[in-house]
């Protein structure tokens, strides 16, 4: 929002008066579906110059606004009818909460003077957004949108970072204002710091560390803090650990990443630091940690500090101002840092063991391909093609997502995109969409499981309307997990539940609609590769790669499933 004064609105219908506020909050684009009774907001959007993005599904629309609200720092609109518009919309709202991503759902409502008697699509939505928004309401007039839309805002990005809701009934949408709404005032993200004597002990433990690690989680992202953690890292030489989203906030390929070294560093870590993550499943609740290890926990949130294991010591605040606050306490005792090299060289030798262990993964592929060749060969043509690494990565799939996140490094931050701390599936289109709206320059790399694919795969058209270069590549194995050679042959009655159609021609989506696109559908490592470099050469047209792979069971299960593995990486 700007720091300049907001002028008043003049008296207009709800809908124009929403959009002018829309537009007052600086809000470039909005993710939905029209119907009745919200066809004139997305209009009066348009006519402000909002950019709208019309889905195939709801579910795909507020997926795309909370993946944009995170990439953007600002938070992504999502529009939608009421009812089952709202319903279907709730998936995206459930991510966002999960995620901290900001975002404002928007939702259309029968009229005020129907409620409660049987009106067309009659649903109490603000109670239903409400277990998973920071904020549910709606305004009583069409004076009061600006300031309810405000609020939102306001709460969406304040603090952790999270989604709301804001209810239109039609009468509002299409009445007409009595009088000049009240102005908005301008709005700055307030900004805390972590208490001086916590910065302290936390600086005291540190120094005193022989093991340090820095789990870093995508709080970092969403707090811009990456140069501060860099800065950290180089200070006290200790090695990072990301989340799965959090990959690149510094670069995979900095030799104190030990996310090939997941589990040793974790049990042998003698003081851990966590900026931004949560101690949820992805990092089983902190009980893989070294038990005589001391936490220090960095995080917006004071309810998060202790939530599955107690920390040592609890830097509450934003995250970039309390990392700068480490730093500076830190370099005035520089010199009293203990050299972690010890430490360092040990999980560089763990990585080096899971290296080779994911070579023989790939060299052990046949033809067909398996997930590991397929996806090794996608990463070399990546790095060929774009060795800076500065392109978006969107994945999604059970083993797709879990391998992906092995061979495929991000090197930038805010590059990567994944089922993320739902394990969501059917995210994938919605998120590539809003990554090539976040970053139009850049290319956007989609690598799909063919089940979750099947999820979002008609929005392919949304992409090709608006002229989005998506590449899209879908690792088919026929299945959910994995596939049969040929259901044929069975009672339809007796399919297993895992299966899909075996050898479905996906790349044809890329003809659903008129547009200058690409489609290819390969077997061999070679004709994936020829393909995906086409497809990167094709700058302005939307390509689909089907890769068809081994049909059959994987020989190792999903890591980050799995609670007895004691070698998963992420």
């Amino acid at each position: 929002m700007s720091s300049s004064s907001i002028s008043t609105f003049s008296a207009n219908t709800g809908a124009t008066v929403l959009a002018a506020a829309l537009r007052q909050l600086q809000v470039e684009v909005i993710f939905g579906i029209v119907g009745i009774p919200v066809v004139e907001v997305a209009e009066a959007c348009i006519a402000e110059g909002i950019r709208f993005i019309g889905c195939r599904n709801e579910q795909t629309a507020s997926y795309a606004a909370g993946a944009y609200g995170y990439l953007t720092g600002k938070p992504g609109v999502c529009l939608v009818v009421s009812g089952p518009g709202v319903v279907h919309a709730l998936s995206g709202l459930y991510n966002a909460q999960a995620n901290c991503w900001p975002m404002i759902l928007i939702g259309g409502s029968c009229e005020s003077s129907q409620v409660g008697r049987g009106a067309f699509q009659e649903l109490d939505q603000v109670a239903a957004c409400r277990p998973y928004s920071k904020y549910s309401g709606r305004p009583l007039t069409i004076e009061a949108i600006p300031s309810v839309l405000d609020q939102a805002y306001r709460n969406s990005v304040s603090g952790r970072p999270g989604p709301t809701y804001v209810d239109f009934p039609a009468d509002l949408i299409r009445g007409l204002a009595s009088n000049n709404s009240s102005p908005l005032s301008s709005f700055k993200k307030p900004n805390s710091q972590a208490a001086h004597d916590s910065i302290q002990r936390a600086a005291e433990i540190l120094l005193s560390a022989k093991r340090p690690l820095i789990i870093v989680g995508k709080g970092v992202g969403l707090a811009h803090a990456e140069d501060e953690l860099a800065e950290l890292v180089a200070l006290t030489g200790a090695p990072f650990l990301p989340s799965p989203m959090a990959k690149g906030m510094i670069s995979d390929l900095h030799p104190l990443c030990a996310g090939a070294s997941r589990s040793q560093a974790l049990q042998h870590a003698d003081v851990v630091l966590v900026v931004g993550a949560r101690l949820n499943w992805m990092f089983q609740f902190g009980r893989r940690f070294n038990v005589n290890a001391k936490l220090l926990v960095a995080d917006i949130e004071p309810e998060e500090i202790n939530r599955n294991r107690a920390a040592e010591v609890a830097l509450v605040g934003d995250l970039k101002s309390t990392l700068k606050q480490l730093i500076q306490m830190l370099s005035l005792r520089k010199k009293e840092i203990i050299n972690p090299t010890p430490f360092v060289n040990m999980l560089a030798d763990g990585s080096k063991r899971n290296a080779e262990r994911t070579r023989l993964q790939i060299q052990q592929s046949g033809s067909p391909m398996n997930h590991y060749m397929a996806i090794s060969t996608i990463q070399d043509r990546l790095n060929a093609s774009l060795p800076s690494g500065d392109y978006v990565l969107v994945s999604e799939g059970a083993r797709t997502m879990d391998v992906t996140r092995v061979l495929v490094p991000s090197q930038l931050p805010r590059r990567r995109l994944d089922a993320g701390t739902l394990g969501a599936m059917g995210v994938g289109m919605g998120y590539a969409i809003a990554a090539q709206l976040a970053y139009p320059s850049k290319r956007v790399v989609a690598i799909f499981g063919d089940s979750a694919f099947g999820f979002s795969a008609m929005d392919v058209e949304t992409a090709i309307r608006y002229k989005l270069p998506l590449i899209i590549i879908v690792i088919n194995n026929g299945g959910i997990y994995h596939g049969l050679d040929d259901l044929s042959t069975l009672d339809p009655s007796k399919y297993p539940s895992f299966a899909l159609s075996p050898n479905t021609n996906y790349e044809l989506l890329s003809k659903i609609a008129p547009g200058s696109t690409s489609g290819y559908s390969v077997r061999s490592p070679a004709e994936l590769n020829t393909a995906l470099e086409k497809a990167l050469r094709h700058e302005a047209s939307l390509s689909i790669i089907n890769v068809h792979i081994d049909h059959r069971p994987a020989s190792q299960g999903l890591y980050w499933m799995d609670s007895s593995s004691t070698s998963g990486k992420l």
